[in-house]
């Protein structure tokens, strides 16, 4: 592709983009699976510039007399990649370059030129890129924290890789990525079985190592939910919000194919990717469990016989605004209620399968209190059978810098998503509450 049909694929995207309720990165993966000829250079161009204009969204548009992807893209390159739209726009004998400038849109270059993306006296969530209906309850949450991790947030997401123990280790891998990717690639801080590639991102998933299964894509702090999970070799395993298995694939790999680790999702889209991606990271012990809801009668039948139980809940997902910023801009406000309804119901029903001695691991990729601490304490105070691990004094977890029982990770302190994480472990005399049995 020449760059002015860049450019013009970059402005098609971000109109279908504003006006779908699809994820920014479904519509993106969408239009290159229908778009195979376009090669790896274009696509990362594409996407590079498309996620650096929704991570800027609020400040741009505060540039802007309309939130038309025309405008949006002059303003990224008057205020961010400090280009020339005539070197795009109407490019003579091209008929992919997008139409040339108006004088509408001159003016607007020609006043945008030179200035700081950022003016003096913008409303603080224009210049943080802090919707409002966020911004009380993260301020309130994050403290003195909350403007270095809004500051964080507008930085691209490191690629942070997975190594699959069960085939490798993390010095095989990492020598054998260096020959094939001529990039920096450094060891992860807290996890250990994480990589991290410096640079534009390359085009892993056409690598035979990552065919072979030998890593997968996942952020580090989503490996060390794993971590603080610690499952063992021999136990058995319910990660009940399982979706794609990035989770489920995580602690298989430290269950060394020992045990059982069973993967439930109410999505069989999700669990028949997962099966994909498990068969080729080589796990054997892990059985898909469709379910219809959070209380499917076939949970029943499994009640209090889980060492572990993961309730990966479904959330905000705030904390990765890093990667997905158009959920920014989209308005949650509305449905954060609606979502803490669904997390308390899952969290009581996972409580059920936990055995006596077991523990329930909660996590969220929310920065949000309401889903995190205020939604664990309330499910402790509902849950008396159950008692909250101090994950500070835990040994897996003694090189993270933590404060207090749970594990709050932040991108301007742990260069990770936002993650939440909180156990508690059932009491050995725990009695099972039979007042919801009922014969099948």
């Amino acid at each position: 592709m020449t760059p002015a049909a860049r450019i013009d694929t970059v402005i098609s995207l971000l109109g279908e983009i504003f006006a779908s309720d699809r994820p920014a990165d479904g519509v993106i993966s969408a239009f290159f699976r229908n778009h195979r000829y376009i090669g790896g250079g274009d696509r990362r161009d594409i996407t590079h510039r498309l996620y650096r204009i929704l991570r800027h969204y609020h400040r741009l548009s505060a540039h802007l007399p309309a939130p038309e992807p025309r405008l949006f893209v002059i303003a990224e390159m008057a205020l961010l990649s400090k280009e020339k739209p005539g070197d795009f726009f109407g490019e003579p004998d091209n008929k992919y370059a997008p139409a040339p400038l108006s004088e509408h849109e001159k003016q607007l270059y020609r006043m945008l030129e030179g200035q700081p993306i950022f003016t003096k006296g913008q409303p603080e969530h224009i210049a943080l890129e802090c919707p409002q209906w966020a911004a009380d309850t993260l301020k309130k949450t994050l403290g003195d924290k909350f403007h270095a991790v809004m500051e964080a947030m507008l930085e691209e997401a490191p690629l942070d890789l997975r190594v699959n123990t069960l085939k490798t280790d993390r010095a095989t891998l990492k020598a054998a990525l260096e020959k094939a990717l001529p990039r920096g690639i450094e060891e992860t801080p807290y996890s250990p079985w994480g990589l991290r590639i410096a640079g534009r991102r390359p085009a892993l998933g056409q690598m035979k190592l990552f065919q072979d299964g030998l890593f997968e894509i996942q952020d580090e702090g989503s490996q060390l939910i794993a971590l603080a999970a610690a499952p063992k070799p021999g136990m058995r395993v319910l990660d009940i919000c399982a979706g794609a298995g990035g989770k489920t694939l995580a602690m298989g790999a430290l269950m060394e194919n020992k045990g059982s680790i069973t993967a439930a999702d109410i999505s069989e889209g999700r669990l028949k990717r997962a099966k994909q991606r498990f068969k080729r990271a080589g796990m054997f012990n892990t059985t898909l469990l469709p379910l219809s809801s959070e209380n499917d009668k076939i949970l029943k039948r499994k009640r209090g016989t889980f060492d572990i139980v993961l309730v990966d809940a479904p959330c905000t997902g705030t904390g990765t605004w890093r990667r997905d910023p158009d959920k920014k801009w989209r308005n949650i406000g509305p449905n954060l209620s609606s979502l803490l309804e669904t997390q308390a119901r899952i969290l009581d029903s996972a409580a059920k399968q936990v055995k006596p001695g077991g523990k329930l691991v909660y996590a969220t990729c929310s920065l949000l209190f309401e889903e995190n601490e205020a939604q664990f304490a309330a499910f402790l105070e509902k849950h008396p059978d159950f008692t909250q691990t101090d994950l500070s004094k835990m040994p897996e977890l003694a090189h993270i810098p933590l404060s207090g029982a749970a594990m709050r990770l932040l991108p301007s302190e742990h260069k990770t998503d936002g993650f939440f994480c909180a156990i508690a472990v059932r009491k050995e005399d725990a009695k099972e509450d039979k007042k919801d049995h009922k014969p099948e």
